[in-house]
């Protein structure tokens, strides 16, 4: 299936993406591989931007359900972001990649401050902007954080880097027969509370028309497989309509911006599509 052409995309990475194979922290090798990996989608003709979470380091919700201080916690989060920033520009700028960070929390001697219009003057000059500090307030995550910035950047897509290579109708890694989607409505990742982003976060890409795309950020090459159209993912956009159903096929019809897609759905995925079995 061809995919849209992209020209300005943000690429959302979990702490825990930073980890390797470790338990905690920052693994200098495997930041070292997806510094790579950005700089060989930037070399493609890309414009990157990226926002980075904190999980490897410290994260609020679950500081917070011990005890903190939620606000408190979130703070020390965005922190964490701005840790695990830095160990991402530095890599970039080891492989050639001019690299700028900016922090929704002002640190002058670290950082630069967020500015929409400087970000997006480094962009267009073939830097790699690395958004820090999420969006700068307690109880918002960083995924809600790459959202706004997608937005605001004026980005054709978010690209979610996980680990695995798109969203299922269960969990693969305890479900052997669980089954990828190829595409998905924001209303059903919505509706059926698929472990996509956070509602706030689909909502945001939903209202401003940014399509989401999750793909396996650990597999070789899958940044610039799944841009030039090749790789394994799930892209989230648009809304959903089933057009046709029968007794052995759903036929979906799928729209992201200009492109539209129609998806032929075994019967077994009727269940998943919350299909009345009494259709068609």
């Amino acid at each position: 299936m061809a995919r849209p052409a992209y020209k300005r995309i943000l690429l959302k990475l979990s702490g825990e993406a930073l980890m390797g194979s470790g338990q905690y922290g920052i693994e200098p090798a495997e930041t070292a591989r997806i510094a790579v990996e950005v700089k060989r989608a930037r070399d493609a003709g890309y414009e990157l931007c990226l926002v980075v979470g904190g999980g490897n380091i410290f994260r609020g919700l679950a500081a917070a359900a011990k005890g903190f201080d939620r606000a408190s916690a979130d703070y020390m989060g965005m922190l964490a972001t701005v840790m695990n920033a830095l160990a991402v520009q530095n890599a970039l700028e080891q492989v050639g990649v001019d690299t700028r960070v900016q922090s929704a929390i002002p640190m002058a001697t670290v950082c630069e401050p967020y500015i929409r219009r400087r970000a997006e003057r480094h962009m267009e000059k073939g830097r790699v902007v690395i958004f820090a500090a999420g969006t700068g307030n307690p109880f918002f995550t960083t995924d809600t954080a790459a959202a706004l910035r997608a937005a605001e950047m004026g980005c054709d897509a978010l690209f979610k880097g996980t680990s695995v290579d798109g969203v299922y109708d269960a969990d693969p890694k305890r479900v052997p027969t669980a089954k990828r989607y190829e595409t998905l409505s924001f209303g059903k990742v919505l509706a059926d509370d698929l472990k996509v982003m956070d509602a706030s976060a689909v909502a945001l890409c939903r209202d401003n028309e940014i399509p989401i795309v999750v793909f396996n950020i650990r597999a070789q090459g899958s940044l610039t497989a799944v841009l030039a159209g090749e790789g394994v993912s799930t892209t989230v956009g648009g809304e959903a309509q089933v057009i046709e159903v029968s007794t052995t096929m759903v036929v979906e019809e799928v729209t992201v911006g200009a492109q539209t897609w129609t998806v032929h759905s075994p019967q077994d995925q009727r269940r998943a599509l919350n299909l009345d079995e009494n259709e068609g």
